[in-house]
């Protein structure tokens, strides 16, 4: 079974990638951005902490924390640890759990590939984890499009997204293969199977 690391810089298209690779082999897929909220859930691992250091206002009426009331929490103007305190409860607990998943999958030797999909998949040293890391490439322009498109966001919202993640150099250093986004499904898929027939 090989660990592969998908990332890319917002708006490459990660999430359309994983579902044509998803068709095309015997794999799972993590995403640890959904793993991370069902790791908030009441009863897991990130619960009480969270709440402890954020307090009972970002829960709902169930009991569950409410992603909302968190993110406002965070971002308030008194609360620049905050973010750092989330993230240290969350980041490796995110990573504990995907390592228990890729041993447990790894003795069950059912499946070809374990997909890991994070934004901060380079910043979080995931690469002492996978066996390769992918980019997912597109040209900024597709990139903006995409974005302002499927999600509505504004230019200003767009701008400050890509300042804030790694540069296309920085991607093209980490990661092993890379695979260009920018055009066709069609062309995305021809790319897919090469590498996963390659590999």
């Amino acid at each position: 079974m090989k660990v592969i690391g998908i990332t890319g810089g917002v708006g490459s298209g990660k999430s359309e990638v994983l579902r044509n690779i998803q068709k095309m082999c015997s794999c799972i897929i993590i995403t640890a951005d959904e793993l991370a909220k069902s790791l908030e859930k009441k009863g897991e691992v990130c619960y009480e902490p969270l709440i402890a250091l954020l307090g009972e206002d970002i829960l709902d009426g169930n009991g569950e924390i409410d992603a909302r009331k968190m993110a406002a929490r965070i971002f308030s103007e008194n609360a620049k640890d905050l973010l750092a305190g989330v993230n240290a409860i969350v980041h490796p607990a995110v990573k504990r759990r995907i390592l228990d998943m890729i041993a447990d999958e790894k003795n069950k030797g059912e499946i070809d590939w374990f997909f890991i999909e994070a934004a901060l998949l380079i910043e979080d040293h995931y690469d002492t984890i996978v066996d390769e890391m992918w980019y997912i490439y597109a040209d900024e322009d597709v990139r903006r499009e995409r974005l302002a498109a499927s999600r509505g966001y504004s230019h200003e919202k767009i701008d400050s997204l890509m300042r804030a993640q790694s540069s296309d150099a920085v991607f093209r250093q980490k990661c092993k293969v890379v695979i260009d986004n920018s055009g066709s499904v069609a062309g995305t898929i021809k790319q897919l199977e090469k590498v996963l027939t390659e590999r």
